[in-house]
């Protein structure tokens, strides 16, 4: 008996339909491919079955390979020679190889030809959910539009291992293929049928059965590729023209938007050029081969763990106390309209959520309640919405300007003014309308929450939401614990997040909180080198090429120049004689108390932003008050200077038990200000270079640049002891 696909036979064709047990989507696992290889075995041995169909027994095809899975076998690469690892890699090609052949040679094939398998397709097919229609002899997709083809893989520093970079080039054509192999860009059914992926377009209902006609009128099957004299669509091999102009645009491109930081890109052009100039199974061999690099070099392992397996715990809860029952908020009162509130109100009325917008006076909610409007507007255009949806969405959002509106909340966030007194008065004014046994949340970015919480007669109910803007974009959400915070406002904050759909990392209370405090080195190390004469643009190029998604000049902009400026003022004036002074602490307050460039705000700071709209660039006055330094330094030295002062502040915040575990710190960094996400996060990338070599080259940046790059005693600790951040079977044998 099978556990993964349940098995049937039809007038003579075989009825496969994938269904995984204790999985929230079908995934490929040991189990899936033990029972697929077993079942194909059956289907080409049973001389009474014509064919088979591959379908889900669920609404959606299946989501690819088990993450997980992939992660285990790219930790073996520290103890299995890179043969092992390619051989466990290998297995699905094979598989698959032999779905389509029969087991048989090309040569026997091309007389012969083999049963037909067909793929009926609804929802995702993704990854290896999409290369085993490939494999398949044709497919069948329902017309409902809810069938999404892809190759995420690389999303996650992979490459599709499963014949995906030599199949779909072989349907579709080089050109096309690249486009979606090194993007992770999905196609509709609808796409695939124009590009030839897909056979039939079907009713949902009735995508099985069109599938098993196919069976029916192709007793033998073989694909195109196995026929002699095969080519390319739009062609292919090393010499023809079109080819050879396609890789070499995309060599230039993938190192434009990548800068070599992401070997799966430049891998997956590696696969698709060397396929198509060797037969077809030794192409499957040098695209496993290509996969166990990436698995044996573990970017891929760092990348997988934070953004899919630590994201996805850190949604499901990995934080909330126990037991605690679920908390789900019916009516948010939001203080403060602006962009932050009306923010946080619209992605709350998305979610079904009841929502007071209150500000000082009903002009100001109207202006927030406005945001939704146009964000409503937006994706009724872009038919992601319905305009009933719409309306219902709207409706659901209450502009005031009368704190009596927030009687029956069962959650208080503000998102006013970084003001103490203003938080604290907005704080009083609304805990006189619930009562003190409500969660009451604040968006503050940088106020320590345990001094905002004595506003509030019961700090035990108040808890820090920090929300990063655009909010109805951004994914994180940093919960602030104080000192006095207990469980309910931890379990309440969480459930919200996740009712939001946003992913939540917990961290306790101090002076710009985990993602504040170490975003803001990315910024002030780049005005710092400003204040050295460092080209403005070497700066911003190198912020780039460590994997930022903007330069450190830019993003100080766009955060605003003179929002660093009181930050500056407010922590100079809360640590006194303890203040240490940063090299950009004259910039920020040049730029601000004399230029009064505060940022893209008011049209001017680092960059200029021309009033027609045109492209904006660095401002040439920079150099007039900061003169270019006679010697220049390397980009590799900028570069490094960039990523490691923000490592060297998240190592910081971790020692100091601002971050609770390594987890939530490498999931804060690249999903709440865009860390550079090849590295798996900043702990991982401390575990992948080695903590003594990290330690070394942050020792002698800090010799040269100042003792802002020494990392603290406990990562010292740690090297001695041979320990790393995740714990691995190594290390915790070398602890014990």
């Amino acid at each position: 008996m099978t556990k993964t696909i349940q098995f049937r036979v039809e007038d003579g064709v075989a009825i496969l339909s994938i269904d995984v047990p204790g999985q929230s989507m079908n995934i490929i696992t040991p189990e899936v491919m033990d029972e697929l290889e077993a079942l194909v075995d059956r289907v080409l041995e049973d001389e009474a079955i014509e064919g088979a169909v591959i379908t889900s027994a669920r609404d959606s095809f299946m989501a690819g390979a088990d993450l997980k899975m992939l992660s285990q076998l790219s930790a073996m690469a520290k103890s299995h020679r890179p043969g092992e690892i390619f051989q466990q890699a290998v297995r699905l090609n094979r598989l698959f190889r032999k779905l389509e052949t029969g087991g048989k040679p090309v040569k026997e094939l091309q007389k012969t030809k083999t049963k037909p398998f067909v793929a009926a397709v609804r929802g995702q097919a993704l990854g290896g959910g999409f290369e085993l229609p490939l494999a398949c002899h044709f497919r069948v997709a329902a017309d409902d539009g809810s069938v999404k083809f892809g190759t995420p893989e690389v999303m996650v520093g992979l490459l599709p291992g499963a014949g995906g970079t030599q199949r779909l080039p072989r349907i579709v054509g080089i050109q096309a293929a690249l486009q979606y192999l090194t993007t992770g860009k999905t196609l509709s059914a609808q796409e695939a049928k124009s590009f030839g992926i897909v056979t039939e377009l079907a009713p949902p209902d009735e995508i099985v059965e069109r599938a098993k006609a196919l069976v029916k009128a192709n007793k033998r099957a073989i694909q195109p590729w196995d026929v002699k004299g095969f080519k390319y669509p739009g062609g292919g091999g090393a010499m023809h023209p079109n080819a050879v102009r396609t890789f070499m645009a995309a060599n230039a491109m993938a190192r434009e938007k990548t800068y070599g930081l992401y070997p799966a890109v430049q891998y997956i052009l590696s696969c698709v050029y060397e396929g198509s100039i060797v037969p077809f199974d030794r192409a499957l061999e040098i695209e496993s081969k290509y996969f166990t690099r990436l698995l044996v070099e573990g970017q891929a392992a760092n990348m997988i763990r934070t953004l899919f397996v630590n994201k996805q715990a850190a949604e499901k809860g990995a934080r909330r106390p126990k037991g605690i029952e679920p908390m789900p908020t019916k009516r948010l009162g939001m203080l403060g309209a602006g962009l932050m509130g009306a923010g946080i109100a619209h992605v709350a009325a998305a979610a079904g959520i009841e929502v007071v917008l209150i500000d000082r006076d009903q002009a100001s909610a109207e202006r927030g309640k406005a945001h939704s409007e146009k964000l409503v507007e937006k994706a009724v255009k872009r038919r992601k919405m319905t305009k009933e949806e719409g309306e219902t969405l709207l409706a659901r959002i209450k502009p005031s300007a009368d704190y009596a509106d927030l009687a029956g909340c069962d959650l208080i966030i503000e998102a006013v003014f970084e003001d103490r007194a203003l938080k604290a008065e907005v704080t009083k004014r609304a805990l006189a309308v619930t009562g003190e046994d409500i969660i009451f949340g604040s968006n503050t970015s940088t106020l320590p929450i345990t001094e905002l919480a004595a506003a509030d007669p019961k700090p035990e109910n108040f808890i820090g939401i920090h929300f990063f803007s655009p909010v109805e974009k951004m994914p994180l959400v940093e919960i602030i614990v104080g000192k006095k915070t207990g469980d309910r406002a931890i379990a309440k904050a969480l459930d919200f997040a996740r009712q939001i759909r946003k992913t939540p990392i917990v961290v306790n209370d101090s002076r710009g909180f985990y993602t504040s405090r170490s975003f803001g080195t990315y910024v002030m190390e780049g005005y710092a080198m400003v204040a050295e004469g460092i080209n403005p643009a070497l700066i911003e190029n190198a912020g780039r090429m460590i994997g930022m998604p903007v330069g450190p000049l830019a993003v100080g902009d766009e955060v605003a120049i003179d929002l660093s400026y009181k930050i500056l003022k407010q922590t100079k004036k809360d640590l006194g004689d303890a203040y240490e002074p940063s090299p950009a602490d004259k910039v920020v307050e040049l730029f601000v108390e004399k230029l009064e460039r505060f940022g893209r705000k008011n049209g001017k700071g680092m960059y200029v932003y021309p009033e027609d709209g045109s492209k904006k660039y660095l401002w040439p006055g920079i150099a007039e008050h900061f003169p270019p330094a006679a010697e220049q330094p390397d980009v590799e030295e900028v570069k490094k200077r960039l990523l490691y002062r923000q490592i060297v502040e998240c190592v910081r915040c971790y020692a100091e038990g601002v971050l609770v575990t390594v987890e939530d710190g490498d999931v804060g960094a690249i999903f709440g200000w865009g860390f550079a996400p090849w590295t798996g996060g900043p702990f991982s990338h401390v575990d992948f270079i080695g903590a003594k070599t990290f330690i070394a080259e942050a020792d002698r940046l800090a010799e040269i640049y100042g003792e802002r790059f020494r990392v603290p005693d406990q990562l010292r600790e740690m090297a001695q002891r041979g320990e790393t951040y995740y714990k691995t079977p190594e290390t915790q044998a070398s602890a014990a």
